[in-house]
C-alpha cells in the first residue's frame, strides 16, 4: 500500500492517465435494414426455420458492421425487429426467443456460447463484436420463465419481452434493455414491471439505450438524460413516418436538439409501411441521415460526434421556451380561426393571408406567436399557424403542447394538416415562439422533400425558433413540439 502522503499524487495521476485515454470525439454507425420477413403462419415454426431465417438477417447485419469497422466507427446501431420482423402472435415468436441473462454476469457468448443455454444469436453478435472490435446494438426477443406465485405471470409460464442487447469490442454482453412502452401491436410481448434505465461507459462517453415508442414518454427517455446525464442515446427502432412532426428524421433530430444529446437512430426499412428515417443526430443538428420512400434499399451511416456534447463549444445554453412569447401579443379568437385535424388531434388554425406580418394563435393556455416574411410564395400554396393543447389519445396517452407553422395540402383550409411532401414558398425570415407550460419542447424545420435543416435554424434563450439562413428553401412545416410529461 502506498503511503498517504503519496496516495493523492497516484489518484491524481491515475485520473489524469483516464482522461488521457478517453477520446474526445468518436465515430458512429447506424445501419437502416431492409428487413427480411418470415412468411405469415399462425403457427409456430420449428426452432431451426426461425435459426434461419434470423440467420439471413444477420448476414445482412453482419456485412454493415464490418464496413462500419473498416470505416473506423467504434460503435453501430442496428433496428427494432431487425433480426427477425414482425406481425408476429404470441405463439409464433416464441420459437425467435432466447434467453438473455444479465449482463453483470461478464458473459462472452462468441467464447462461452453455452453457458446459459442455447444462444446462437447471442453467439452470433457476440462474435460480430469481437471479430470486428466494435460496439454492437442489436434487438431482439428475450423470454423469462415464471410460475403460479407470480400473480402476473402469463398463463403460459413465461415473459416475453422486445430487448435490447449490446456487446462491447470484447463480445460481452454489457447492456439488456426490455421495452416499457409497448406499441399499441406489440401484444406477442410482455411490458416489464418496472421501467428500466440502462447505461453503460464507454471510452467516449456514458451511454443510455431505449426503444422506438418509449421516446414519447418520460420513463425511460427522459430519465436517461435528464437525471442519469447520458451523453449518447441508442435508438434501435421500426419507425412509421407520420407527417407532418413524426417523421422519424425530423422528430429524432429535434429530440436530439431539445435534450441536449447525441442521438443513433436505427430504423427499419420498408416503404409499404412508410418505414424509413435513421440518422446520426447531435444537439446541434443532424450529423447524417437517411429518408428514403422511392427504393427498398437498406442504408449505412458514418459520422463523427463529441463524447461529451454538454462539453462541446457547440453546445446550446438553457432555454426559457415561454420567455418570449409571453411578451408578445395575445390576440382574441375572432373569425379567421379554424380548426383542423392532424394525426386524430384538432388544432386551432389562423392562416396567413399576407406575405409578411405577425401571427397569434391560441388553444387553451398555449398561443403561439410567429413573425414571417415569404421570400416567394408558391402559386396556389396557403400556410397556416396552429396551436394544439391537449392530450393526445390514439396510440397511446400523452399530453402535447405543439405551435406549428405548416403548409397545407390544398387551398382548400380543410386540407390544413393532412400530410404534405412538397413545398415551393420561401421565407425570407421566420420565428416562432409559443406560451409552453412546459421545459420539452423539440425544434422541428423540414424543408420540401422531407429534407432537414441542420444550421439554417437556431433557438434563442427566449424560447424562439428562428431561421439563419435568408432565404429558407421551401417549407413544409416549422414546429415546435412539446410534451408536458407531468400532464400525462
Amino acid at each position: 500500500m502506498l503511503p498517504p502522503q503519496l496516495l493523492l499524487p497516484a489518484v491524481v495521476f491515475t485520473l489524469t492517465v483516464l482522461q488521457a485515454l478517453a477520446s474526445d470525439t468518436f465515430i458512429a454507425a447506424v445501419y437502416e435494414h431492409a428487413v427480411i420477413l418470415p412468411d405469415a403462419t399462425f403457427k409456430p415454426v420449428s426452432p431451426d426455420d426461425a435459426l434461419a431465417l434470423m440467420n439471413k438477417n444477420m448476414d445482412v447485419l453482419e456485412g454493415a458492421i464490418k464496413e462500419a469497422a473498416q470505416q473506423g466507427a467504434h460503435i453501430i446501431v442496428t433496428p427494432e425487429d431487425g433480426i427477425y420482423g414482425w406481425f408476429f402472435t404470441r405463439e409464433t415468436i416464441y420459437p425467435y426467443l432466447e434467453d438473455i441473462p444479465d449482463p453483470g454476469l461478464n458473459w462472452i457468448p462468441c467464447t462461452d456460447p453455452t453457458r446459459f443455454g442455447p444462444a446462437p444469436v447471442q453467439e452470433r453478435l457476440s462474435c460480430m463484436a469481437r471479430n470486428n472490435s466494435i460496439y454492437v446494438v442489436a434487438n431482439m426477443g428475450d423470454k423469462k420463465p415464471c410460475n403460479s406465485s407470480d400473480p402476473s405471470c402469463p398463463s403460459d409460464g413465461r415473459y416475453q419481452y422486445n430487448t435490447d442487447v449490446v456487446f462491447d469490442p470484447e463480445g460481452k454482453l454489457v447492456a439488456r434493455y426490455h421495452k416499457y412502452n409497448l406499441f399499441m401491436v406489440e401484444s406477442q410481448f410482455n411490458y416489464p414491471k418496472e421501467p428500466e434505465a440502462v447505461t453503460f461507459e464507454t471510452p467516449f462517453g456514458k451511454f443510455g439505450v431505449f426503444t422506438c415508442f418509449d421516446i414519447l414518454f418520460h420513463e425511460p427517455a427522459v430519465v436517461l438524460v435528464s437525471q442519469l446525464q447520458v451523453d449518447t442515446v441508442l435508438f434501435p427502432t421500426a419507425w412509421m413516418n407520420v407527417l407532418p412532426f413524426l417523421t422519424a428524421v425530423e422528430f429524432h433530430s429535434a429530440w436530439a436538439m431539445g435534450m441536449g444529446v447525441n442521438f443513433l437512430a436505427a430504423n427499419t426499412h420498408r416503404t409499404s409501411l412508410s418505414m424509413t428515417g435513421s440518422g446520426i443526430y447531435a444537439p446541434d443538428g443532424a450529423r447524417t441521415y437517411y429518408y428514403n420512400m422511392e427504393t427498398e434499399d437498406g442504408r449505412l451511416l458514418i459520422a463523427e460526434l463529441h463524447s461529451h456534447p454538454r462539453l462541446s463549444p457547440a453546445s446550446t445554453p438553457a432555454v426559457n421556451w415561454s420567455s418570449y412569447a409571453w411578451s408578445a401579443h395575445r390576440s382574441s379568437p375572432n373569425d379567421h380561426d379554424f380548426e383542423g385535424v392532424i394525426f386524430h388531434d384538432r388544432f386551432t388554425f389562423r392562416e396567413l393571408t399576407k406575405p409578411e406580418g405577425t401571427v397569434t394563435v391560441c388553444q387553451k393556455d398555449l398561443c403561439c406567436h410567429l413573425s414571417y416574411k415569404m421570400a416567394g410564395k408558391g402559386e396556389d400554396e396557403v400556410y397556416v399557424l396552429g396551436a394544439f393543447d391537449g392530450l393526445h389519445v390514439v396510440e397511446g396517452q400523452y399530453y402535447l403542447q405543439i405551435c406549428t407553422l405548416l403548409k397545407c395540402k390544398s387551398p382548400d383550409l380543410k386540407t390544413c394538416g393532412q400530410p404534405v411532401e412538397t413545398a415551393q414558398t420561401e421565407f425570407e425570415m421566420f420565428s416562432l415562439s409559443g406560451t409552453f407550460g412546459t421545459n420539452y419542447v423539440f425544434p422541428e424545420v423540414l424543408y420540401s422533400g422531407v429534407q432537414l435543416a441542420p444550421g439554417e435554424f437556431e433557438v434563442l434563450n427566449d424560447g424562439r425558433l428562428m431561421s439563419k439562413t435568408r432565404p429558407t428553401k421551401p417549407v413544409i412545416t416549422v414546429t415546435l413540439f412539446g410534451r408536458w410529461y407531468e400532464k400525462d
